[in-house]
């Protein structure tokens, strides 16, 4: 019972925090469109940034809108930029009618306003054919996903990583990836694998994310899936190379296109996982839309070696249980 109780606490207290933070984000918001409507731009503008430097993670698409008209109606052009072009790639802001907002007519002399309107009108397409229905199921998962991660880096950063705090927050995640993942396979089945035509970039994403972390099996079962929509343009072929390689290596055989680097725990060094053909590489990547391997592997800070690399197979295939 005692556990229980001590549990529960834990739960309240770091639900509290994060509610509190949610509304301390909103009483900033609140005080910046005061300011604003009582004509004090420059004063609502940093407000808002104030809110936004303090609890990024809350600030919606409508709020850094209506910061940036706040700066252009300060005569701050440069900081009404960094709002909009914060939010314009984002599939969310579609809304047209920015051409028309007088707060932003100060901006459309800038050459960088064209960009701003073009990349609406883009989103705009992209959102009129989109599934609005199936669109806003992986939107909410999205934000959802987003508020654990904020919630569970503020929670590291707080109490510690081996605290109780942290314990509970990673098992409510898991039992929400757990939920999601039987919602979303039921959508897959039913449907079949959703696109960036169905469900956009963002959806794509997510939907991406929950299998990677799904049980080989469930893998194994939609990669099929995945190289149709791959072939159709309409997945990023990186999300197949993850998951055929990450399938592969799980199943004790060499990955396909290179995409999964392990870390020597002893040393804390990086290297490429146990590779099928390494001669080949390029070519395989090359075949789904993949750019050269050297490229890729940059981002880990390793140099391509072929050679090297075939010399040191037989110990990395024997690290992986690879016969």
């Amino acid at each position: 019972m005692k556990k229980i109780i001590l549990t529960l606490l834990t739960v309240l207290s770091v639900s509290s925090a994060f509610c509190q933070n949610r509304e301390k984000y909103a009483e900033l918001v609140n005080e910046a469109d005061k300011l604003y409507a009582n004509k004090e731009y420059l004063k609502s503008a940093n407000k808002f940034l104030e809110a936004f430097s303090e609890y990024e993670i809350y600030a919606q698409i409508s709020d850094r809108y209506k910061a940036a008209c706040s700066w252009a109606l300060a005569g701050q052009t440069d900081s009404a930029f960094v709002q909009l072009f914060q939010i314009a790639h984002i599939e969310d802001f579609a809304d047209l009618s920015i051409v028309d907002d007088v707060a932003l007519s100060s901006l459309h002399a800038d050459e960088r306003w064209n960009f701003i309107v073009e990349f609406v009108k883009q989103n705009k397409e992209k959102a009129s054919s989109l599934d609005a229905v199936l669109s806003a199921i992986f939107d909410s998962v999205y934000q959802e996903n987003r508020q654990y991660d904020f919630e569970l880096k503020e929670t590291e950063q707080k109490y510690g990583r081996n605290s109780n705090e942290m314990s509970e927050i990673v098992k409510t995640i898991n039992e929400k990836n757990a939920a999601n993942l039987v919602k979303i396979t039921k959508i897959i089945d039913e449907k079949g694998w959703l696109g960036t035509d169905i469900i956009g970039e963002r959806g794509s994403q997510v939907l991406f994310s929950i299998i990677q972390y799904a049980d080989v099996k469930i893998q194994e079962n939609y990669l099929p899936m995945i190289k149709e929509s791959v072939a159709k343009g309409n997945t990023d072929p990186s999300y197949l190379a993850l998951l055929e390689d990450e399938v592969a290596l799980k199943q004790r055989r060499r990955q396909i296109y290179g995409s999964r680097i392990g870390i020597d725990i002893k040393t804390g060094k990086t290297y490429i996982a146990p590779l099928e053909d390494p001669d080949n590489v390029d070519k395989r990547r090359k075949e789904i839309g993949l750019n050269k391997y050297q490229d890729y592997l940059s981002i880990f800070g390793i140099t391509w070696n072929v050679d090297e690399y075939k010399k040191e197979l037989p110990e990395l295939d024997a690290k992986h249980g690879i016969k």
